[in-house]
C-alpha cells in the first residue's frame, strides 16, 4: 500500500519504517528540514534500538523517502497518518495546532479518496475535529460534495515503549482501531485491516471499536501504568519508614495473576513524552466535563514529589548545605536505551543538587548531547550553577572527587559495577540508587553505604 506519515518524530519514525519494512511504500513530511536533511544523510534524529538498521535497509530498497514537500506527501498515501507532536498547553490539555495544520494540508492537497489516521496521542473528540478542518478546506476547493473527494477519519493509537518501539510495532499485543459505521468508515477499516494483516497471521490482535472509545483507550492505558509506577512510589515511601523491603512486596503482589509484575518498580519518578502529559490531558478532559479524576490527580502528584526523593535521601545522610561537595550523577535520560529528556528525573536531581552548592559530574550512555541542550535551558539564568555541572564520556570519569554516586537511570551497564574500583575512586563508599540496581545486604557486607527506594537500610558504623 501507499502509505504517507506526517510527522518524523518518535511515532511517525517508527510506524514508518517498520510499515515499509514489511513492503509499503511509505513517504514521510516533515516541516523541519534539519530532520529531514539528517534523514536523507543516512542519520537518525532520535535513539530507538534497530530504527536505524530497518531506515538504511527500507531506503535502499526504495521502499521509504523522506521530504518536505506536503503536496506530494498527500498525493502519494492513500494512507495518511498523522504522527506530529501534541505537546501540553500551559493549562495542561493537549495541544492540537499541529494535528489540525496536518488535516489542513490534507484537504488542501487531496485528489482521491484518504484514510487519514490519527496516530498521535489525541483527547476524545479529536477526529470530529480533523474532520471538521479537512471538510472546510474541500468546501474552500468547492469539492464539498464531490465523489471523488470522499475520505474516513480513523483512530489508531500508538502503543509503543521507548527503547522496544519497533518491536512493539513488528508484534504487538493489541492493535486498536476506531472508525465510523458509514459507507466511508467500513471501507476504511477494511483497508487499515489489509494494512495490518502481516501482524495478525499468528491469531487476531485488532480491536475495532468506535472513533471516540479508540482515543479514550490510549489515555486509560497510559493512565493506569502511570497510577501502578505511583502507586508502588507510595508503597516504597511508606516501606521506608515501617522497615519493610519493597522488593519483598512487589514480588509477593505481583505473583497475583489478577495484579501481575510489570510497572511495579519502585524509583524517582516516571518521566518522558507520554505518561506525564497524557495524565495532565485525561485530568483536563475531566475538568471540561465537569467531572473531577481524583485517583490521576494524586498519581501526579505522588510523581512530582518522588523526583525529589534522592535529593531528599541525599539531604538526610549529608545536611542540606552541600557546597564543596561533587556528586557522580549516572544516567540521564528518562529510562534507558532512549536519549529521551522530557520530564526525566535527572533534570529535576541535578538542578536540586547544583541550587544546594553541589558540583554535578553527570554520564549517559546515549543522551549526553541531548541532556546538554536540555539542561543549557533549565540553568539560562544560573550560569553560576551551569559552571558546576560537567559532563563526562565514561562512567570513571564521573568519580573523580566524587563524594557521592546518584543512580537515576537503570542502564544495564549500572548494574554490575567493579565496586571495590568504586569504593577505591569515591572520596567515601556512599551510593544513593534511585532504581534499587542492589542489594543491600551485599553492600553492606562491601563496606558501602547504600541508600535505596524502599529498602531495608544500615548505616555503616564507620561513615
Amino acid at each position: 500500500m501507499k502509505i504517507s506519515i506526517i510527522g518524523t518524530g518518535y511515532v511517525g519514525l517508527v510506524t514508518g519504517a517498520c510499515l515499509a519494512e514489511i513492503g509499503n511504500d511509505v513517504f514521510c513530511v516533515d516541516v523541519d528540514p534539519r530532520k529531514i536533511d539528517i534523514l536523507n544523510n543516512g542519520g537518525v534524529p532520535i535513539h530507538e534500538p534497530g530504527l536505524q538498521e530497518i531506515i538504511a535497509r527500507t531506503r535502499a530498497a526504495g521502499r521509504i523517502a523522506f521530504s518536505t514537500d506536503i503536496a506530494t506527501s498527500v498525493a502519494h498515501g492513500d494512507v495518511q497518518f498523522i504522527a506530529v507532536g501534541t505537546p501540553p498547553d500551559e493549562d495542561g490539555s493537549a495541544d492540537l495546532q499541529y494535528v489540525l495544520e496536518a488535516a489542513r494540508n490534507i484537504g488542501r492537497y487531496m485528489n482521491s479518496f484518504k484514510v487519514i489516521v490519527d496516530k498521535s496521542t489525541v483527547p476524545v473528540g479529536t477526529a470530529e475535529r480533523v474532520r471538521a478542518v479537512i471538510e472546510e478546506e474541500l468546501a474552500r476547493r468547492g469539492l464539498a460534495d464531490s465523489p471523488a473527494h470522499r475520505f474516513s477519519v480513523v483512530s489508531n493509537p500508538e502503543f509503543l515503549k521507548e527503547g522496544a518501539a519497533v518491536d512493539d510495532f513488528m508484534r504487538p499485543d493489541r492493535i486498536v482501531l476506531g472508525s465510523d459505521s458509514d459507507e466511508a468508515g467500513l471501507r476504511a477499516r477494511d483497508w487499515m485491516k489489509r494494512l495490518y494483516a502481516p501482524f495478525n497471521r499468528n491469531h487476531e490482535r485488532m480491536l475495532t471499536m468506535d472513533v471516540r472509545s479508540a482515543e479514550f483507550t490510549k489515555y486509560a492505558a497510559n493512565a493506569m501504568l502511570a497510577t501502578r509506577i505511583s502507586f508502588m512510589n507510595e508503597m516504597a515511601n511508606l516501606a521506608d519508614r515501617v522497615g519493610a523491603d519493597i522488593e519483598a512486596v512487589r514480588r509477593g503482589i505481583g505473583s497475583d495473576p489478577r495484579i501481575g509484575y510489570h510497572f511495579l518498580y519502585a524509583g524517582c519518578g516516571y518521566g518522558g513524552s507520554c505518561f506525564p502529559k497524557d495524565v495532565q490531558a485525561l485530568i483536563r478532559t475531566a475538568s471540561e466535563m465537569g467531572h473531577n479524576l481524583r485517583i490521576l490527580e494524586a498519581v501526579e502528584a505522588v510523581n512530582h514529589e518522588q523526583k525529589e526523593i534522592l535529593v531528599n535521601k541525599i539531604v538526610a545522610a549529608l545536611g542540606p548545605d552541600l557546597t564543596g561537595r561533587t556528586f557522580a550523577v549516572w544516567g540521564l535520560a528518562f529510562k534507558p536505551n532512549t536519549d529521551d529528556m522530557r520530564e526525566a528525573p535527572s533534570r529535576r536531581v541535578i538542578a536540586q543538587l547544583l541550587a544546594r552548592g553541589a558540583s554535578v559530574r553527570a554520564y549517559d550512555p546515549v543522551a549526553l548531547n541531548e541532556a546538554r541542550r536540555v539542561l543549557a535551558m533549565d540553568l539560562a539564568d544560573a550560569p553560576e550553577q551551569q559552571a558546576r555541572l560537567h559532563f563526562a564520556c565514561t562512567q570513571d570519569e564521573t568519580l573523580i572527587g566524587a563524594d557521592a554516586i546518584v543512580i537515576i537511570t537503570e542502564w544495564k551497564e549500572f548494574k554490575s559495577p567493579d565496586f571495590m574500583h568504586l569504593k577505591s575512586m569515591l572520596k567515601s563508599p556512599l551510593i544513593f540508587d534511585g532504581r534499587n540496581l542492589y542489594e543491600p545486604e551485599a553492600m553492606t557486607e562491601l563496606g558501602i553505604d547504600y541508600h535505596s527506594i524502599g529498602r531495608p537500610y544500615a548505616q555503616l558504623a564507620d561513615i
